[in-house]
């Protein structure tokens, strides 16, 4: 009794972590540019009594029982299937259009240093400069600077009339007279092992220490520069919607707590069994 009780208990654990994923997607599904995660599952350790003799015939599964203690939350996976696109209208709301790129943005952490982070999220903003107030430079909705392909942030001067963005990224200022005043390749990386991305919040995602994971940074990251911005896909006037399907987290959600449920009844099932046995040993 003692072993099923502590097998639901091992696997209610790993359910309510599955829950949390799915709540996770759900209450993103309006996130511009927020890619899903999916969970899986891995049998945890195995227990072997081999209690039967080998000399049985007509057996065709392996000898002995095999008697396991639960499940466990193997890994979640990101999910980076392209999101609806959504017109906007409005030049600073750019939308990438192929699986796997993202934006580059400069961050500052908690203790002072900045580093670079990498977001979906194409809805942009002009910001005052604190060094020039002639300059205005181009932030995230959070106030993160959007860097370039050089990985510097992007700074417009004042006055300007238009914006225009490329579908290869190339951002093009131009003054109330229709000239040219300033093009900027806006800083835009693939993403080879997307697995490997961490959640930072703010619709951010880092990278590891790749150092201590043994991997190259050039196996995970490509940086789209030169020729490779011909392959950049991005629509100006518009931004990439959540892939979050609510329909398929909440019937994920229903199945979960399903089988949340049958494991606690397991439990209070393993309860009133070993009741009944210490009824009977009185």
């Amino acid at each position: 009794m003692l072993r099923s009780m502590i097998t639901a208990a091992n696997t209610m654990n790993q359910l309510q972590q599955q829950l949390d994923v799915i709540s996770n997607n759900i209450a993103n599904s309006n996130t511009t540019g927020f890619k899903r995660r999916e969970a899986s599952f891995g049998e945890l350790l195995v227990q072997q009594f081999n209690n039967l003799p080998r000399e049985q015939v007509n057996r065709l599964t392996p000898d002995g029982v095999r008697l396991g203690v639960g499940a466990k939350l193997a890994e979640t996976n990101l999910v980076l299937k392209q999101g609806p696109i959504m017109q906007t209208g409005r030049s600073l709301d750019v939308a990438l259009t192929k699986e796997g790129q993202f934006f580059r943005v400069l961050v500052q952490e908690d203790n002072g240093t900045r580093a670079i982070r990498y977001t979906r999220d194409g809805a942009f903003y002009l910001s005052p400069s604190a060094n020039n107030p002639n300059e205005l430079m181009l932030v995230t909705s959070d106030g993160h600077p959007v860097l370039n392909s050089n990985n510097e942030p992007i700074f417009i001067q004042d006055g300007f009339k238009n914006i225009t963005i490329s579908n290869t990224g190339t951002l093009t200022v131009t003054d109330p007279n229709g000239r040219v005043t300033q093009t900027v390749d806006l800083g835009i990386t693939t993403i080879l092992r997307p697995q490997l991305l961490q959640s930072v919040g703010e619709n951010l995602f880092a990278l590891p220490n790749l150092n201590a994971l043994n991997v190259n940074e050039a196996d995970v990251i490509v940086d789209m520069t030169g020729n490779l911005r011909q392959q950049i896909g991005m629509e100006q006037g518009a931004l990439e919607q959540s892939n979050v399907e609510l329909s398929t987290e909440v019937t994920d959600m229903m199945i979960t707590q399903r089988s949340y449920q049958m494991n606690a009844r397991s439990i209070s099932i393993s309860d009133q069994m070993l009741g009944l046995i210490n009824g009977i040993r009185s």
